[in-house]
């Protein structure tokens, strides 16, 4: 469906109208009361400016209520120098502005009002005129502008909910797919980085038929870890920092590399450089226990190391807070260029 644009509409509705005042105008030079039409042609060019002036899709229930009793004045001032029983003549014009004042509160979604207006009209014309009346003046097709208008906007109602409806459907879609693709890469990523770490070992493994010496299970540990890292870790890796994780797992000591969403708003650009500090802050320590893990969120810090030195002698007697040593604690704050921090 292609819309009509407003300025258009504007312009049929405000060129109806002028027809229908020429047609008061014409009427009032015949009538016997000249200055009760007058005062129908007023107060109905009064009502449908302000009618066209009403902002928003809907019409104000003052408005809209003013328009069904001005459509039975216009009615009363303009039947009023027609005898019972008679048909009307030239005076017929107050229908055509009843129905443009009616058909705008029903576009202004007053279906109510708009309808009493119809009512109140059809009956003064029946009750003066007859059955008749009701036809030669054409207070029936009036009837039939606004149940046409009335169908018009329920038609239209619809339809827009039905495009609503298939927008939303539509962006669903879109964020579901833009999920698909996000995990789907994130798990070659996964797979690449873990064919990349195993495929020696297990390569190794096929080639002595599984006989694994103490030095390969160790390996093969350590190797285990550090493809947990790449779930655990996520972006808190690059390839600097990969590569001293695994030089001190195989040394012996305890590494963890926990990523808890701390880094999901920052750009991998900025991130860089913020991982290859770590991995050179780590390159210096022979901790027994390295910690590196995200900051919190809403934190202005973004990654903290932290190295421990355990005395074996002090762990063996239970006393392990006495007998650790920080030898590291490195807090890195966020990179500039990057989101502030928002509270979680």
């Amino acid at each position: 469906m292609i819309p009509l644009p407003r300025p258009l509409l504007l312009v049929l509705a405000i060129g109806v109208a002028a027809c229908t005042v020429a047609s008061g105008v014409i009427a009032a030079t015949a009538a016997a009361h000249p200055e009760r039409v007058v005062v129908a042609i007023g107060i109905f060019v009064v009502c449908f400016v302000l009618s066209l002036q009403s902002g928003g899709s809907s019409m104000s229930p003052l408005l809209s209520g003013l328009n069904a009793g001005v459509v039975l004045a216009m009615a009363l001032l303009c039947t009023s120098d027609v005898p019972p029983g008679h048909s009307v003549g030239p005076e017929d014009w107050y229908i055509g502005a009843a129905g443009c004042l009616l058909v705008a509160a029903m576009l202004k979604r007053r279906q109510i009002h708009a309808w009493i207006g119809a009512g109140l009209v059809l009956a003064q014309t029946l009750v003066h005129g007859g059955p008749a009346a009701v036809i030669d003046s054409g207070a029936g097709v009036m009837v039939l502008w606004v149940a046409a208008a009335s169908f018009g906007v329920r038609s239209l109602s619809h339809a827009m909910r039905d495009i609503h409806q298939f927008a939303r459907s539509e962006r669903e879609a879109v964020e579901w797919q833009a999920a698909q693709d996000a995990h789907h890469f994130e798990r070659q990523v996964r797979l690449t980085q873990t064919s990349r770490v195993a495929l020696p070992m297990l390569r190794h493994i096929v080639e002595v038929d599984g006989e694994l010496d103490d030095a390969d299970r160790f390996e093969c540990r350590v190797l285990e870890q550090t493809i947990r890292d790449e779930i655990r870790g996520r972006r808190l890796l690059n390839e600097a920092l990969r590569d001293q994780v695994i030089a001190h797992r195989r040394r012996g000591a305890f590494v963890q590399v926990l990523d808890d969403g701390g880094l999901d708003d920052i750009e991998p650009a900025l991130m860089e450089p913020m991982l290859d500090r770590a991995a050179e802050a780590i390159s210096h320590v022979r901790s027994d226990r390295i910690i590196i893990r995200t900051a919190p969120r809403g934190s202005d810090k973004s990654v903290t190391v932290v190295a421990i030195s355990i005395d074996e002698t002090a762990a063996a007697l239970g006393l392990e807070d006495e007998g650790e040593e920080v030898d590291l604690w490195l807090e890195l704050p966020r990179p500039e260029g990057a989101p502030a921090p928002v509270e979680a």
